[in-house]
């Protein structure tokens, strides 16, 4: 595991949450990313599943400045976004890392679940990262690395392994796009 690739994947990460250029995080930039995914899968912003969206980004969100220590509404600085989300990548654990990111990405899979059964198919991921502008080839291979058991089917666990799996460099796919 590469720190230096963690780090640059967060400052990314960081670039691409916050929605308004300004430099810190807010509520706000977390609200802007849900509508954004809502509208790549083409859901109303008034459906339940973006509403569950639109909660765990708030989840996330209220993790994070918990965690920097700065007031409930923020904002968070790169800086402040590093500390933590590197202390939650590199010593807090797995089921941290699942607790503060499951529900981000257990909405996500409500988005693109059609057929309801809580699990992403090879059809259903690939639409997915169509979503985020992953081609079709590379989100077939990405499906093949993703789906440890083999059994067709992406679990929550399998995707938040596949989450931290890109941010130590050892998954080249970004899912949260």
């Amino acid at each position: 595991m590469s720190t230096a690739i963690a780090t640059d994947r967060l400052v990314k990460r960081f670039e691409k949450w916050d929605a308004d250029g300004n430099g810190a995080l807010e509520r706000g930039d977390f609200e802007e990313e849900a509508a954004k995914i809502a509208h790549a899968f083409g859901k109303s912003p008034d459906s339940g599943e973006v509403q569950a969206l639109r909660d765990a980004f708030h989840s996330l969100f209220d993790y994070l400045v918990r965690e920097a220590g700065v007031p409930a509404e923020g904002p968070l600085s790169k800086d402040q976004f590093l500390s933590v989300t590197e202390n939650l990548i590199f010593q807090g654990g797995e089921a941290n890392f699942n607790r503060a990111l499951g529900p981000v990405v257990k909405a996500i899979i409500g988005l693109c679940d059609k057929n309801a059964d809580g699990q992403i198919n090879a059809g259903e991921f690939e639409a997915w990262l169509a979503g985020i502008g992953v081609d079709r080839a590379e989100a077939q291979e990405a499906f093949r690395r993703v789906d440890k058991n083999g059994d067709g089917e992406l679990s929550l666990e399998e995707l938040l392994a596949a989450v931290r799996d890109y941010h130590f460099g050892r998954l080249e796919v970004e899912l949260l796009g």
